[in-house]
């Protein structure tokens, strides 16, 4: 059985920067993911939004993670090559109660030590987002509000932890545990048993069915869908930065917010669902959604959307993280219920679970060689026209572009299928290069990208899959698709 000091279950944004985190020690560390590709859960499906941290209850570890981990991005994204933007938020009001709930809001952010936040009047808030609509009264201003793309970073940590001596599992799924009295000493996969010292609980939606394993009951997760549109660039500028309606006691509610990739993108709703593979789309959940986001946007058309998705949130029954060592086995972390603000409270929450791992007797010696610095994939559509002769000059390939909508380049796939976390399926090289995200969703490039993989891979393209598992791109004989 292969031993490792600190097993961690789930790579999604909170699982990975943890194992980044780690890698900085000298420890041995694995990374165990049942999915395809790292960050394939709620990571890749949510509003992609830094909070400042005016929402959460004042005394709550959402508060306290969100004024932690949001002052963390401009170094943490600095370091891992990844695009952040602190651009500012803001809560939009529409009537008298809207404008006491800014109030509300103002004095709970003042509470949670959130700087940088102002109520300013509804003709100063159409000066700054001229395309918000007429009936706003006022609105609550947070500067240090910012928009990331959560799979880069997500996939950024789980490279630099790699380099820094990570071991990462895909496809992968934790099964249960191995314990000796009050210790857990092994983790029960689906590529065998592995050894542990200690264990990291970051499994997202099936975290409470890992923690029940290990006789912890107190959490319970409910699915929580949440829909969106993805509007074509040319919308990208009906705003400049992030518009929230004022929350509602489950959700910050339909958000109408410019992404870091210049698109546009309005949601989510909430709307608890049995099961927790549910990402399907609903006819009246789009429709509440567009409704939703012309209250604040009136503006938005419908001619401009290009993609809808769902996304699915850990709803925990305590209403708060769950961000302890567990009482039923001492040397086990668990990170679980973190819906909203977890992307904002990552990096805070991958911190303290080092602190918390200390505390269970784990060394913290520092290794010499640990590199904290990631270097990117070109991104040929933002290089300049020199900067871009340069690239081709020394790779031909970057000359070649296979997706019109985004300027992606051959290069930019192949190094993709190359990267020290390969892209061995299409979704895991479209997050990373932005292949298909465009106005024709992968209409022009698709062909080019699978012979592109096929070559780099040295797999049929018949073999090539979009997200693993049953889902090929290209069927071997007409009995292979699904009727």
């Amino acid at each position: 059985m292969r031993s490792y000091d600190v097993v961690i279950i789930g790579a999604g944004v909170v699982g990975s920067l943890t194992a980044r985190a780690l890698s900085r020690y000298q420890l041995d560390v694995l990374l165990v993911e049942k999915c395809a590709d790292v960050g394939e859960g709620t990571t890749k499906g949510n509003s992609a939004i830094v909070h400042a941290g005016y929402d959460a209850v004042p005394g709550t570890l959402k508060a306290e993670m969100n004024a932690a981990g949001n002052p963390m991005y401009v170094e943490l994204c600095d370091e891992l090559d990844v695009d952040f933007q602190r651009c500012g938020t803001y809560v939009v009001g529409v009537s008298d109660d809207d404008l006491l709930t800014l109030e509300d809001l103002y004095e709970r952010g003042l509470r949670n030590g959130i700087d940088g936040l102002a109520i300013i009047s509804g003709q100063e808030m159409r000066g700054r987002e001229p395309a918000v609509t007429e009936a706003c009264v006022g609105a609550l201003y947070a500067e240090t509000g910012g928009i990331v793309d959560p799979f880069q970073l997500c996939f950024a940590a789980a490279e630099n932890a790699v380099v820094n001596g990570v071991e990462l599992w895909l496809e992968t799924e934790a099964l249960g545990f191995l314990r000796e009295g009050d210790r857990v000493v092994g983790v029960r996969t689906t590529r065998g048993t592995v050894g542990a010292r200690w264990v990291v609980i970051s499994a997202g939606l099936w975290a409470d069915e890992l923690l029940n394993d290990l006789d912890y009951s107190r959490l319970e997760i409910t699915p929580r869908k949440g829909e969106y549109f993805v509007l074509d660039k040319r919308a990208g500028d009906l705003v400049n930065s992030v518009l929230f309606p004022c929350p509602t006691p489950i959700s910050k509610g339909i958000v109408v917010t410019r992404t870091i990739h210049g698109n546009l993108m309005i949601g989510p709703n909430a709307q608890n669902v049995p099961d927790k593979d549910d990402r399907a789309t609903t006819p009246d959940g789009l429709r509440e959604i567009m409704a939703g986001a012309r209250k604040l946007v009136p503006g938005i058309r419908d001619r401009d959307v290009i993609r809808t998705f769902a996304g699915l949130r850990a709803g925990g029954n305590t209403g708060d993280f769950v961000i302890e060592r567990l009482p039923t086995a001492q040397n086990v972390v668990a990170l679980a219920g973190i819906e909203s603000p977890g992307l904002t409270a990552a990096p805070a929450i991958a911190q303290h679970a080092v602190d918390l791992l200390a505390e269970a007797g784990m060394p913290r010696t520092q290794k010499a060689s640990y590199q904290p610095r990631r270097q990117g994939i070109p991104r040929f559509a933002d290089l300049s026209c020199k900067e871009r002769e340069a690239l081709i000059a020394e790779d031909p390939r970057y000359g070649n572009v296979v997706c019109r909508c985004e300027m992606v380049t051959e290069g930019e796939v192949v190094a993709a299928c190359h990267a020290p976390i390969p892209a061995q399926t299409y979704d895991a090289v479209k997050r990373r290069t932005r292949v298909g995200s465009g106005r024709c969703q992968g209409g022009f490039d698709t062909p080019l990208v699978l012979e592109i993989m096929s070559r780099e891979l040295g797999l049929p393209v018949t073999e090539i899959t979009k997200r693993g598992e049953r889902s090929r791109m290209v069927a071997r004989r007409t009995k292979d698709v699904p009727a």
